[in-house]
């Protein structure tokens, strides 16, 4: 999404992909100091684990979910290998979208994998450190109950989105006589 113009190779200028990567960069460190400080503070602070769920309003609680699996509670694993196996995930997901990251001259795509670099870091920090994911936000309305989550998942989830909106987006680009990419 960048109005830059394109060296001769017809690729994205290199401050074009600098700009991308430190936002993505950015965006990643936001996401895992806000997770990471959302999951103390209910963790050390509130003492979530001792003083139990608390409701901030009719449809959302606050509540403390060891998740050893993934989103949505799939794969669960009492395993240290399982553990382990989780971790791994994380650290090659992260590592395969930096090297994206660090390529694309997209603003809205490294925003996406910054999100997703971000949750996937912070939840692979939860999992080294205490052998699970910590999940504390419940949303329910009546008899629906969502399932228990973080701010790491919610980055995950919004970044991934976000990579298929781009990818379906992305394919509708025209390109004008002088070469610049329209959106």
């Amino acid at each position: 999404m960048s109005a830059q113009p394109t060296p001769k190779g017809g690729g994205p200028s290199r401050a074009a992909v600098r700009f991308g990567a430190t936002l993505g960069w950015s965006v990643a460190l936001l996401v895992l100091v806000v997770d990471q400080a959302t999951k103390l503070a209910l963790l050390r602070v509130y003492g979530l684990e001792t003083a139990g769920a608390f409701r901030l309003a009719p449809f959302l609680d606050i509540v403390l979910v060891w998740n050893r699996g993934i989103s949505y509670g799939m794969l669960q694993q009492d395993a240290a290998y399982g553990r382990w196996f989780l971790v791994a995930i994380s650290l090659v997901a992260a590592v395969a979208l930096g090297w994206w990251l660090g390529r694309t001259a997209s603003r809205f795509t490294a925003l996406a994998l910054g999100l997703i670099i971000g949750g996937a870091v912070g939840n692979g920090i939860d999992r080294i450190a205490y052998g699970a994911v910590v999940d504390f936000v419940h949303f329910h309305i009546g008899t629906f109950s969502w399932y228990v989550f973080n701010v790491a998942d919610v980055a995950i989830v919004v970044g991934a989105a976000a990579l298929v909106i781009e990818s379906v987006i992305g394919g509708r680009r025209t390109r004008p006589a002088d070469g610049d990419v329209k959106r």
